[in-house]
């Protein structure tokens, strides 16, 4: 099997007990890498859960034996983030069942026996880079909201958790809380997010006396959209270069939601959808964890699963948490608005997959050493360690700017005045009979290809085709016009056929479109990016992406390529790529243009 590093079975496991969640990671003083992560013998919720600890020395290729910065026999101990201040200090703050509750009552008059994501929210600290923590737990006070107080239980009884890493801001620290109003449908049913303020633990050598402000000011935390559903969580915070706070969090509506605070933190933007610019078109994301990570280079890194929309929030309760693969990075930069800095998002560029699309992948820490990046992340059974391809992200933080055309792998190169019959290049097999195998099976090649077209229709009716390769028996490729006004791909290996197509609604007559299809051979996904934009879905579909057949062996048709053999309109710089272009590639090709086309 060609190795693909985005394949998340290439990264390296981190140890943990069974079940492993938010492999957290800083940097100490002594240079080493410390990871916290919740474990236990069960499954997520399940008796036994608490809070680890381990080293790594050698960017996570090994880790020390695991300490226990909570025992597995104590109460339920979870969801831990750590926070490394100026003299080397380590915290650790996580959710503590002190308590000991054993159950909790739904809204619905159900009941739950999985109590950790309530009690106490307790931090422990180490002064030798993790070696060794406190024997002392120290409670955090968190002032009451009206979600509290409105809850089940009156507020005597608090639900909440944390996966949002702690913030420096200045001589200050910000942790993140997600409260919950109420367990029901989905577990969390009405949740919002709030922070924590410490103005001393920089400083403060004395851990009782450290003080914590719970913020936003008043009694309702962030909230979904107007209009939205009653899940906002998973708050994730990061500061602008002037000191705004940028907040990203999780809803259940299909699209995650923000907010700026220019107060640092006492006071909000009206909760808005998240989009790739100031006013501009929606991101995508279903009930799962989306963070956002501050550089080195002033620009920002950002984790999603770029699917979503209208379609999840109609899901049965469990469906919004589905369909946490492959995960995608978008990169961001900071513009100037009449309200202050705020974000502007490039297009995504896949990060990480899984062959299996039940597989989820999830909570991730992104830790940036000498300009290199690694990210961790979790399959709730195990979680790992990956870098990330410098081409990833030198081609995310690159684009945009990036205005030429791409040459690697060109292996055809079409315009007008050539024959509209020319010779078909191989593309790479998607698949190979394995010959050292013993019983001779399929080995996948991870390889892809991608077409990239300037085309002007004069009629967007069915059928016409832009290009064709196909035999007579139907193996081959074919892009063709369907009854949606949209581009379908057909790929044909002669025993299975796949198909997919761009979005609707974007390609309109007598106007010059520059159309990418990149067959990404490694998570089996066949993408559009059409004028620069990766199809979403938009408001039409969940997906604007979709997966083709892992036993699909090639597209090897016939010796010809027939070029817009049935075409009401023109073509223009007709380019076949024998590997997949990455997208921030084809925003490139879309704005390098071509002599008469634009954009």
């Amino acid at each position: 099997m060609a190795t693909d590093p985005r394949l998340i079975t290439t990264g390296r496991p981190i140890p943990s007990e069974g079940y492993a969640d938010q492999p957290y990671v800083v940097q100490t003083d002594d240079g080493a890498w410390l990871c916290v992560m919740t474990t236990g013998p069960g499954v997520e919720g399940a008796a036994g859960q608490h809070i680890i600890a381990l080293r790594s020395t050698d960017r996570g290729q090994t880790w020390s034996r695991p300490v226990d910065i909570e025992p597995s026999d104590g109460p339920e101990a979870s969801y831990a983030v750590l926070l490394k201040v100026p003299f080397g200090r380590v915290y650790c703050f996580y959710n503590h069942n002190t308590d000991r509750v054993a159950e909790v009552r739904r809204e619905d008059g159900g009941i739950y026996t999985r109590v950790d994501s309530l009690g106490h929210y307790v931090f422990k600290y180490s002064d030798d880079h993790g070696r060794t923590w406190s024997a002392e737990r120290y409670e955090v006070p968190v002032r009451e909201f009206a979600c509290d107080r409105h809850n089940i239980y009156g507020g005597a009884l608090r639900f909440f958790w944390n996966v949002g890493r702690p913030l420096v801001l200045g001589d200050a620290a910000i942790m993140v809380l997600h409260k919950v109003g109420a367990m029901g449908a989905g577990f969390f049913s009405q949740s919002e997010g709030v922070f924590l303020r410490s103005r001393n633990i920089l400083t403060e050598r004395d851990p009782a006396a450290i003080e914590f402000e719970t913020l936003p000011d008043g009694d309702v935390g962030l909230r979904a959209p107007a209009g939205g559903g009653r899940v906002a969580e998973e708050q994730s915070v990061t500061a602008l270069s002037d000191g705004s706070l940028f907040c990203v969090y999780r809803t259940a509506d299909g699209w995650p939601a923000c907010a700026y605070s220019r107060d640092g933190g006492h006071t909000w933007t009206p909760p808005a959808y998240h989009t790739y610019s100031p006013g501009g078109r929606r991101v995508k994301h279903p009930r799962a964890a989306n963070f956002v990570w501050r550089c080195a280079n002033g620009r920002f890194l950002y984790w999603f699963h770029n699917h979503g929309g209208g379609p999840v929030a109609q899901m049965p309760e469990w469906g919004p948490y589905d369909d946490r693969n492959p995960a995608w990075l978008m990169a961001g930069h900071e513009v100037e608005t009449p309200g202050g800095l705020m974000l502007e998002w490039s297009q995504p560029e896949i990060v990480l997959y899984d062959d299996d699309p039940y597989i989820r992948m999830s909570y991730p820490d992104l830790i940036e050493e000498d300009g290199r990046f690694f990210l961790t992340e979790t399959q709730k059974t195990v979680g790992r360690v990956h870098e990330v391809s410098a081409r990833i992200t030198e081609c995310l933080f690159g684009q945009r700017e990036a205005g030429t055309v791409a040459t690697e792998g060109l292996t055809l190169q079409w315009s007008p005045g050539m024959a509209a019959t020319v010779p078909m290049p191989r593309l790479p097999d998607l698949t190979v009979r394995d010959t050292a195998r013993p019983d001779m099976g399929r080995r996948d090649t991870r390889q892809g290809f991608s077409l990239d077209v300037w085309v002007r229709f004069g009629s967007l009716e069915r059928g016409q085709v832009l290009i064709d390769s196909r035999a007579p028996a139907g193996a081959g490729i074919a892009w063709l016009t369907t009854p949606r006004g949209t581009l379908e791909l057909v790929l044909n290996d002669g025993r299975s056929e796949c198909r997919w197509d761009c979005d609707p609604g974007l390609l309109q007559v007598a106007r010059w479109h520059h159309v990418s299809a990149i067959i990404d051979g490694g998570p089996k996904l066949i993408l559009f990016v059409v004028d620069g934009v990766l199809c979403d879905g938009g408001e039409a579909r969940q997906f604007g992406w979709g997966r083709f057949s892992p036993n699909l062996y090639n597209v090897t048709g016939g010796p010809e390529l027939r070029v817009a053999p049935v075409l009401v309109g023109e073509l223009a710089a007709l380019r076949i790529y024998k590997r997949a272009l990455m997208v921030g590639e084809a925003v490139a090709n879309w704005r390098a243009g071509c002599a008469h086309c634009g954009p």
